[in-house]
């Protein structure tokens, strides 16, 4: 029996079917997972895969990316899908050429007469018997991603996927729901958004079952025995209300996932959360420490204070933000000094005062990279003798290296003069998302524009990004033209009371409607801001991440970081 578990990055799949082979094989099946712990067990298909993901591919186009992922699964039909299917009672697949078929059609918006052929020819008449949907609201698998990457803090080159923007994975999840309506003898969906362990029992009760008294028997006994469907939530009268309801469905999260909870809190404090981040904070303390990046309120000091022994690397970075002069940052990052010094020297970005500089010149014989990334919109003397100490003592090959490029494009972040464009460019061809991020800000040279125009197709959230709170006017056409697909559209308007930002909010409010709550900033607090915030609550209740910005609101805070859609 072939069986495929599909589902967006953040679902859970890997997770459910790495448990559920492991459980499979436990009750005496011979099963062969072709994808277990997330790693193809085809040498060839993982480096097709790792290629297509890199983000340093930026000029692969949408079909070329397509052709790309079919090769992908075919190889791994080929070599070892097909082979095991005569070994293995059953055979288990995370990710099929359903995947390349929805980022395909649905995630890039090329035809189906194109997708289709392709599609036939590369299966070859192989079918799945089972195909298995963990589905999930894109807001919270996110979140997973994002509290993964926070634990790890493993540096590599951005996914091409995420270049695209957050709405990338909205439309693949209503892809993959249309695909499970168009096969329903062969789909079924599982409900990911609750108890792990529960679906990973059901789902083996549903494969056992398959395998006694066949596919269609199994089905029918899964869907009979599925848990009724949560009704929806009734519209919310206020932010107040939005701020409770937020609260509930974050307490009933901190029990099965705190770290995803923990990241729900990104920029919240105020005496109704404040409790939750207390507990949260013997729970996962360093999640929760990231989550108070850059906050100045005493519950995040009282968080500091009593972690920063065990958890000394948490606390510095939790420093970010927070300026030169402020004497609690300044006498804490002091205390870490010896014990976190990477830790300190990244919560200096920005800055340039003496005690930055001090630290940067004892850790650059050891860590020079890290150092120049420190520098990030400095253009003072002292920052520029470093950066051309850097280039000068390893030569034109730093450029490329991936991470030590990103550190340099880093490092020149919001600087428009020519020597910061001479690094930015020699560095674009190894790390071209860092090159075009670094032109962030407000820097309205025609040379970033030309850049900005270039990009936006293939790198709309790095481009984006870049243009946050920026009012030039050869932005608004841009933003107008993407925003139906990216989200990030919608972000680069945040606090921006503009005639086209209010049209741009009014016209995609049912599709990003927590990103469009969260522009408003502080515009929030006047009639057409909360005009717009009374239609948000009784029109998308149930969104978590609207309801963790309507909280931010309630508790004014009215651009709180974190979550957004």
């Amino acid at each position: 029996m072939f069986v495929v578990f599909e589902g967006i990055d953040g679902s859970g799949k890997t997770t459910v079917s790495s448990r559920v082979a492991k459980r499979l094989r436990e009750a005496g099946l011979s099963v062969e997972h072709l994808r277990e712990g997330g790693k193809f067990s085809s040498s060839v298909t993982q480096a097709i895969r790792e290629f297509g993901r890199d983000a340093r591919n930026l000029e692969l186009t949408p079909v070329a990316e397509f052709m790309l992922f079919v090769t992908r699964d075919v190889q791994l039909l080929e070599e070892r899908t097909r082979p095991a299917l005569g070994q293995a009672q059953i055979v288990i697949a995370d990710r099929f050429l359903y995947s390349a078929e929805n980022l395909a059609r649905y995630g890039r918006g090329l035809p189906e007469e194109l997708v289709r052929p392709v599609l036939l020819a590369a299966a070859n008449g192989l079918q799945p018997d089972l195909v298995i949907l963990v589905d999930v609201d894109p807001h919270l698998a996110r979140a997973r991603r994002q509290a993964e990457k926070r634990a790890t803090l493993v540096k590599r080159p951005p996914s091409r996927k995420g270049l695209a923007g957050v709405g990338l994975q909205h439309r693949m999840s209503a892809g993959y729901a249309a695909l499970a309506a168009a096969e329903p003898e062969r789909w079924l969906i599982v409900d990911n958004d609750g108890e792990l362990e529960a679906n990973v029992e059901r789902v083996v009760e549903l494969l056992r079952t398959a395998q006694q008294r066949g596919v269609p028997a199994a089905l029918a006994s899964f869907r009979a025995a599925a848990p009724a469907r949560r009704p929806l939530p009734s519209a919310l009268p206020s932010v107040a209300a939005a701020l409770e309801a937020f609260l509930s469905w974050l307490d009933a999260r901190a029990l099965r996932e705190p770290a995803v909870a923990a990241y729900f809190l990104s920029g919240l404090h105020g005496a109704e959360v404040d409790e939750r981040r207390i507990a949260l904070g013997e729970r996962v303390p360093e999640a929760l420490l990231t989550a108070s990046i850059g906050l100045d309120d005493a519950v995040s000091w009282s968080l500091r204070e009593q972690l920063a022994e065990r958890f000394p690397d948490a606390t510095a970075r939790s420093l970010a933000g927070l300026p030169a002069a402020h004497a609690r940052a300044a006498a804490l990052r002091a205390r870490l000094r010896q014990r976190a010094p990477l830790a300190v020297l990244s919560s200096y970005d920005t800055l340039d005062d003496d005690e930055a500089y001090q630290l940067r010149e004892v850790l650059y014989a050891e860590h020079p990279a890290l150092v120049i990334g420190s520098l990030n919109r400095l253009d003072d003397a002292r920052a520029w003798a470093l950066r051309e100490r850097f280039v000068r003592e390893r030569g034109e090959g730093v450029f490329a290296d991936y991470e030590q490029a990103r550190l340099i494009c880093k490092s020149v972040a919001w600087l428009d003069g020519e020597r910061a464009w001479e690094l930015r460019k020699a560095a674009r061809e190894t790390a071209p998302v860092a090159a075009i991020g670094s032109i962030s800000g407000i820097m309205d040279s025609d040379r970033a524009w030309k850049w900005r125009l270039r990009w936006a197709d293939r790198a709309s959230k790095t481009v984006f990004g870049t243009l946050r709170h920026n009012q030039d006017e050869r932005g608004w056409p841009l933003r107008t033209r993407l925003a139906p697909m990216v989200k990030e559209a919608i972000d680069s308007i945040q606090d921006l009371d503009h005639a086209t930002a209010w049209q741009l909010r009014e016209q995609h409010a049912d599709l990003w409607p927590s990103t469009v709550l969260k522009s408003l900033g502080p515009l929030c607090s006047g009639e057409r801001g909360e005009k717009l915030i009374k239609r948000q609550l009784a029109r998308h209740p149930g969104n978590v991440s609207l309801l963790k910005h309507a909280s931010a609101i309630a508790l004014g805070l009215h651009s709180a970081a974190g979550a957004s859609d």
